[in-house]
């Protein structure tokens, strides 16, 4: 999350918070048919239908309509807050999650959209994490693509199938686009051609799909004006020092939620992609407009916390670190309780975290309590190492050990060895 905070604030996104509850009619038919059902609702003290935020994003509409006078454009806010679904608890999937959130309001420039790739790809890099793609597509391409069909009036039940295509596949995908949108085998099959698109062009890369998309999108001009900003983003992004390896154009992806309008993002794990989209998000540029005359588009994108940790934990790349200082100071004379209080405040003020053990145990007690707490550092000290001005500096995992000088009025030898 500190992590998260920093890569933020480097691009010029400040923090917000916004309310957990909201009036139910703030929430309902912003996301999906799927986010409203599993929309925790219910009836205050007061008699008013509430909901608690299933994202971050629909609060931060409603918020921005609200002060934007006050606010300015373009507003750029990052937060870091829990959410609340009524999921089936699965592996990556809770009813209550984080999200780590940022967006910016009140610009269409591609340059949002640019930034929103390269926050995306400097955050992951950022939290250590080096085998990630980003795929990343345009809405508008599928809309021009379903009027060209004569299908503008089913965008929604269309995309809402569509977006269930790496779950089900084409064939079920296909099916559910018949069934739920009321559309021919025929129609349904001419926009899974985006689907076949990159494996027809695999060879040709990211330049191969924009040749062949005008072709598939029958070049009608919504569609094709789709294609020339997902290629700026693209190139954009890879000015901005996005790895073209990283980056994954993929005109099948829709995304669940019914407000995006333009640019969508999923991110996964190239270890364990079964996980799903560990960072997604898109443009949205009629949300805002709910709550508000003012026209106010939009376009950010989220990192799902706690589906990240998850696949990390699968993935065995968590440290097993459970204390959140790196120095346990063993406290086993009585005599000198006061020095040992006085020694970790010196090491706190020099920018080290450091926890004393409470009770004047046996050495071998507190060792192996601070070597399976995941202390990096022991420090000992007796009647002799306070007398001649040294301390012992055990490194836990390494199973070894050296005096360092110390004095409470000189503390910098020591301070120095544990930053080493």
């Amino acid at each position: 999350m500190e992590t998260a905070r920093e890569t933020f604030r480097s691009f010029g996104f400040a923090p917000i918070d916004t309310p957990t509850l909201e009036h139910l009619d703030v929430l309902t038919g912003k996301g999906s048919e799927e986010t409203d059902r599993q929309l925790y609702s219910f009836t205050d003290n007061g008699g008013r239908p509430v909901g608690m935020r299933f994202d971050l994003t629909v609060p931060l509409a409603r918020f921005a309509a609200q002060h934007i006078g006050t606010l300015g454009t373009p507003f750029k806010r990052y937060h870091i807050a829990p959410v609340w679904r009524g999921e089936n608890p699965q592996a990556g999937r809770y009813r209550e999650f984080y999200q780590c959130d940022f967006d910016t309001i009140g610009t269409e420039s591609v340059l949002a959209d640019i930034e929103a790739v390269t926050v995306i790809d400097s955050l992951l890099k950022a939290i250590g994490i080096d085998a990630f793609t980003i795929s990343i597509n345009n809405r508008v391409i599928l809309s021009g693509l379903l009027e060209s069909l004569g299908l503008a009036d089913k965008t929604t039940a269309i995309l809402r199938s569509l977006d269930k295509l790496g779950k089900i596949g084409l064939e079920k995908t296909a099916a559910e686009m018949v069934s739920a949108a009321n559309i021919t085998a025929d129609q349904a099959n001419q926009v899974l051609r985006l689907a076949e698109l990159k494996s027809e062009t695999e060879s040709a890369g990211a330049s191969g799909i924009f040749d062949r998309l005008p072709e598939i999108v029958n070049h009608n001009a919504t569609a094709v004006a789709g294609i020339d900003r997902l290629r700026e983003i693209y190139e954009g992004a890879i000015a901005s020092g996005v790895s073209p390896d990283r980056l994954n154009i993929d005109v099948s992806i829709a995304r669940g939620l019914d407000y995006y309008t333009g640019v969508i993002f999923e991110t996964t794990l190239d270890e364990l992609p079964s996980i799903g989209s560990i960072c997604s998000g898109g443009r949205y540029d009629n949300l805002a407009g709910l709550y508000t005359k003012q026209h106010l588009p939009g376009i950010g994108a989220s990192l799902g916390l706690d589906r990240l940790l998850a696949a990390l934990e699968t993935l065995d790349k968590l440290s097993t670190t459970n204390k959140p200082c790196p120095v346990m100071i063993l406290y086993f004379d009585a005599d000198h309780r006061d020095d040992y209080l006085k020694l970790a405040t010196n090491l706190r003020r020099g920018g080290i975290g450091t926890e004393v053990y409470p009770e004047p145990k046996k050495l071998g007690q507190q060792l192996k309590y601070a070597d399976a707490s995941g202390f990096k550092y022991a420090i000992v000290a007796g009647g002799n190492e306070w007398q001649r001005g040294v301390v012992q500096v055990k490194n836990l995992a390494e199973k070894s050990s050296d005096e360092v000088a110390y004095r409470h009025d000189s503390a910098d030898a020591l301070i120095t060895r544990l930053l080493a």
